[in-house]
């Protein structure tokens, strides 16, 4: 089975690659994998705020991802499978696909306008090559239609 891998965010662009990685495991009898990243927090002296900081923002990146989940059962009827993880964001890209040999696909969004995304930057630059799936971008000023006719 493919399994599309989608790194979720706050982004507007986010939400267009699950879009289409969602149409795209429909139409493939595939899967999708969800990866809500929160980033590192910088070391806090006193122990209780930072982990209360990173608590919050655990459950800010799972609500975020129920949401998603939610949208790709409604959407797609597409149960996903999730993961959370805190990290640098290429290192826990790349180990969430070296634990899941299955991913066809890394699906990341690229904003509509400026720079593409720290993400995006970084797996199509100078490691593009060493990748062990496709890297697919979507760009972020696709619309509803076009990215369910590409899918």
């Amino acid at each position: 089975m493919r399994i599309y891998l989608v790194v979720v965010d706050e982004t507007e662009e986010a939400g267009i690659a699950l879009r289409f990685a969602a149409r795209r495991a429909a139409k493939t009898g595939g899967g999708v994998l969800i990866l809500a990243l929160i980033p590192p927090v910088e070391f806090v002296q006193w122990g209780s705020v930072q982990a209360t900081i990173e608590e919050e923002a655990r459950l800010r990146a799972e609500a975020l991802v129920a949401g998603a989940a939610g949208t790709l059962m409604e959407e797609a009827g597409i149960r996903p499978a999730i993961t959370v993880r805190q990290g640098e964001p290429v290192a826990v890209v790349r180990a969430v696909l070296a634990e899941n040999p299955g991913v066809a696909a890394l699906v990341l969004g690229a904003a509509a306008t400026g720079a593409p995304g720290p993400l995006v930057a970084h797996f199509t630059g100078s490691d593009a090559g060493s990748m062990p799936c496709p890297v697919m971008i979507i760009p972020g000023s696709l619309g509803g239609e076009a990215i369910d006719r590409l899918s």
